[in-house]
């Protein structure tokens, strides 16, 4: 599935909109990478962008707008409130989807080094993409800001991690780093009172509140042996919290900043205010997300609630989503459109025409029109999703079947299992259409020069190997769908029996459908051991189809008979 990272550069110009527009120009310009956010700040003279994309793309998209930053904007000149150090002073990147921290810091030194090394600008690295541990804290690599840089430059400890030890007058110096998704996150209360609503947020951001002697309110402020404040920490790692009152809904909230969701997720962080306020007789009404979210929290917040109902968490993403807005009330002060607040959905051109996402009818009148794609492997692809999906239904219907509560969440495993194996089914469904386009593409290339007739071999070669590995990765995954075909056949709702023996025979076509696409695909490569190796691989996962939806119809019968 496709990788997702966040990069959130802030440029030291906040009045200049002229300046700004072609900095961001450039990120626009960058196909792979969608500008989600830009803004500028007058007081500090500082714009923050956000961007996000594919990593390759957002690296580039972001190099450019460095760039053109050092072009534009003069650090010698420059004033602000803010702390800064160059014509770009930060660029953090975050893990959105499908990609690790361990992968994000890769690219921010990857960044960092084409900074350094590209455009004469000292960059220091910072947070997780920080190459010693005193440079992890970001105030210490600004320290002294721009001010200071000539001085700091020159002491051996302060030596930048990429570029030159030398005083770029007009750009500064930048730092690079690796961080985690900050999520601004905000819970209402069913009170006005902003004092109450600090006491919870006390509760459980994870500074906590300091301890005093006596009354927690007006006692003495305890301090230890060195004379500083000793503090009480609050229930919720890796959350800053306050209280405030907003005018606009006349109510109280607990205003958050979720620093780390894989450490404390939005889920947690609102039950564990809903519990802490109701342990002081208020009541937690809704709650709402600034900015945007990934939609691994909202997936994961939706399985969390269906979990607490004893409910099968093996449905849509939409369903999941849907059931995250409702427990949580984030629809409760404005509507909550998962379109614009999740950055998976932002992310999704609307001109993008996805076979996954057409009617029935379309899907089947785009198949039957004069165009080569979709073909077979889309279909084959498609197939096996509709096969997974029958194995999805059964195990959701066994969990919720009367008489069997106690077999919920063992059903409900079943049932995500299918639910991952269809959704990526489906994403292999466009991705085979694709495939068979990049080949077209290839073939299309000039071909003039020897050397532009080197690149279009080449770029046939690799188009024609991804469309052996698509069809292959759909055989995978149709196969491994056999293992809850079956499992539904013996333990499920009697009742659905065969629709879990439809999946089986489902699960057949696709198998056959994309070998004889993997077949077809291998005649065009050049590389044999390849396809050897390929093809031998596909007839293993044929012959063992064969063998195991012979058995799962054999049990299908067996159990109509004895119905």
């Amino acid at each position: 599935m496709q990788k997702l990272i966040e990069c959130v550069p802030n440029f030291s110009e906040g009045n200049d909109m002229g300046i700004i527009k072609q900095i961001t120009a450039e990120i626009e310009a960058t196909e792979g990478v969608k500008l989600l956010d830009v803004d500028p700040g007058k007081a500090t003279n500082r714009t923050v962008v956000t961007m996000v994309g594919t990593p390759d793309e957002v690296i580039e998209a972001a190099f450019k707008a460095v760039k053109k930053a050092s072009q534009l904007i003069d650090m010698s000149r420059h004033k602000g409130e803010h702390p800064r150090m160059g014509a770009t002073d930060v660029c953090p990147l975050v893990p959105v989807a499908n990609i690790t921290m361990e992968e994000t810091v890769d690219y921010a030194r990857k960044l960092a080094q084409r900074i350094g090394g590209e455009l004469n600008i000292p960059v220091y690295c910072y947070e997780n993409a920080a190459l010693e541990p005193k440079r992890r804290n970001l105030a210490n690599c600004r320290s002294g800001e721009y001010e200071g840089l000539p001085d700091k430059l020159k002491k051996s400890e302060w030596k930048p991690d990429f570029g030159p030890a030398q005083f770029n007058a007009k750009a500064g110096a930048t730092a690079v780093g690796a961080r985690d998704f900050l999520v601004a996150y905000n819970i209402n209360l069913n009170t006005t009172s902003t004092r109450r609503a600090n006491a919870i947020a006390f509760d459980v951001r994870e500074k906590g509140r300091l301890k005093r002697e006596g009354n927690p309110i007006t006692g003495k402020i305890v301090t230890d042996e060195k004379g500083d404040k000793v503090w009480i920490p609050g229930t919720l790692k890796a959350v800053k919290a306050i209280g405030w009152y907003i005018e606009e809904y006349g109510i109280a909230q607990i205003s958050m900043n979720l620093t780390n969701i894989s450490v404390t997720p939005v889920h947690v962080a609102f039950d564990e205010v809903a519990q802490k306020a109701a342990d002081r007789g208020i009541r937690v009404t809704g709650s709402e997300l600034v900015g945007l979210v990934p939609l691994k929290a909202m997936l994961d917040a939706g399985k969390y609630f269906l979990k607490k109902q004893q409910r099968s968490v093996g449905v849509s993403d939409a369903e999941l989503i849907k059931i995250a807005v409702k427990s949580m009330g984030l629809d409760e002060l404005k509507p909550f459109n998962p379109k614009e607040k999740i950055i998976e959905y932002m992310l999704e051109s609307q001109s993008d025409k996805k076979l996954a996402n057409m009617t029935l009818q379309d899907f089947a009148d785009e198949t039957a029109s004069e165009s080569p794609a979709p073909g077979g492997g889309s279909i084959s692809a498609y197939v096996g999703a509709l096969g997974a999906s029958l194995a999805t239904m059964v195990a959701n219907l066994s969990s919720h079947k009367r008489g069997w509560d106690d077999k919920w969440d063992y059903f409900s495993k079943w049932a995500e299992k299918g639910q991952a194996i269809k959704n990526e089914l489906l994403f292999l469904v466009d991705e085979d259409t694709r495939s068979f386009n990049l080949i077209m593409e290839a073939f299309d290339m000039s071909k003039s020069t020897s050397e532009e007739k080197e690149k279009r071999t080449q770029a046939i070669q690799d188009a024609t190997r991804y469309a052996i590995e698509v069809p292959f990765r759909v055989m995978k995954k149709s196969f491994e769908s056999l293992e809850i075909i079956r499992e539904m056949v013996e333990k499920g709702n009697p009742n659905s029996v065969t629709d879990a023996a439809v999946g089986a025979l489902c699960v057949r076509t696709a198998v056959m459908g994309a070998f004889m696409n993997v077949k077809i695909n291998a005649a065009g490569l050049d590389d044999k051991d390849f396809v050897k190796e390929t093809i031998g691989k596909g007839q293993e996962i044929v012959d063992e189809m064969m063998v195991q939806e012979k058995e799962i119809l054999k049990l299908t019968e067996d159990k109509i008979a004895s119905a």
